[in-house]
């Protein structure tokens, strides 16, 4: 496996999670397979000295931005930094230095990805030049004002234009992370990092409202099995009943497991998985919407679009134009 170098740009200030949450993902990931990922995470600074952060932390760089120059770039991260005023307004803040060293990187990286309040730094180095992007929803309408020719939308917790790809606020960093993961090997084995993580399989571009998690903890191998069929089933009726035969226990039975250790109804947990398998197709194939109900058990479009309301406040033609991947 060829190398990935991933460089992760440090300056006084940043937000810690910014910088560690990316490199976790990144990490995580050879967990999963046995063969090498290539990735090989650095930390580039002006100098060694140590960089302070937000939070106090003291972070050691890896390497110098000189000592990148002559290296090629497989995906530069590069997070942001904000002061907050007498008000407590936030206010996105752009070192002239950092965002000229971050325009050289970028000339020979294969893509760049903004963390939180770096859409601003990308802004300033012109590398969102007429392009879509997301920032942390402080900053977005700063970005906006200052970069006019920057199409903001603080809405997504991602977007991906071209080579360039932006985040929004902190922990969204891990969505965006788990999105290049994705890219790279697959949607699949980002799903299993996003376990280990213990949070969402994958929140693909939406804000909070659009956020389905598809498997929350279970404290027993029966529940954890029945998810799986579910999962395997969704076509089929999946009935109370259903469920209930499958794990050989009662309907009460089912209904009270499915209450005490996932929080919800099978019923309900039944149409989430639906609902996130369909949010999957509609984002990655141009399958009918009517193909698409039927293969994730809906059975009818209008019967989806109900659902869709019910959980996500939009209907699957909403939700595929906006989030339509490639």
């Amino acid at each position: 496996m060829p190398e990935r170098l991933i460089a992760v740009v440090l300056f006084d200030r940043i937000d810690l999670l910014d910088v560690t949450g990316p490199a976790e993902v990144f990490s995580l990931l050879q967990r999963e397979v046995e063969r090498p990922t290539g990735y090989r995470v650095v930390l580039a600074a002006e100098t060694l000295d140590p960089v302070t952060t937000f939070a106090g932390v003291r972070v050691l760089p890896d390497v110098t931005f000189g000592e990148l120059s002559g290296k090629a770039i497989d995906t530069l991260v590069v997070p942001g930094a904000v002061t907050v005023g007498e008000s407590r307004e936030i206010v996105a803040r752009c070192d002239p230095a950092v965002v000229e060293t971050v325009r050289l990187l970028a000339e020979r990286t294969r893509r760049v990805a903004s963390v939180c309040v770096g859409a601003h730094i990308l802004a300033a180095a012109g590398l969102l030049d007429g392009k879509r992007a997301t920032t942390h929803w402080s900053t977005a309408r700063q970005l906006a004002a200052e970069h006019p020719e920057v199409t903001v939308d603080a809405d997504p917790i991602f977007i991906r234009d071209g080579t360039v790809w932006t985040g929004a606020g902190l922990s969204a960093c891990l969505d965006l992370a788990l999105a290049l993961v994705a890219d790279d090997f697959g949607q699949e084995l980002a799903s299993r990092v996003a376990r280990q993580l213990v949070m969402f399989l994958r929140r693909p571009g939406g804000q909070s409202q659009f956020s389905v998690s598809l498997e929350p903890a279970s404290a027993t191998r029966r529940v954890d099995e029945l998810r799986h069929h579910i999962a395997a089933h969704l076509a089929e009726p999946l009935t109370v009943a259903d469920l209930a035969a499958h794990a050989h226990v009662t309907d009460r039975q089912i209904t009270r497991v499915f209450k005490a250790e996932l929080g919800m109804t099978p019923a309900a947990y039944v149409e989430h998985a639906r609902v996130e398998a369909a949010r999957h197709r509609l984002e990655t194939t141009d399958e009918t919407l009517s193909r698409i109900a039927g293969a994730c058990g809906f059975g009818t479009v209008s019967t989806m679009t109900r659902s869709f309301r019910r959980t996500l406040n939009t209907t699957p033609g909403e939700y595929r134009e906006r989030f339509r991947i490639g």
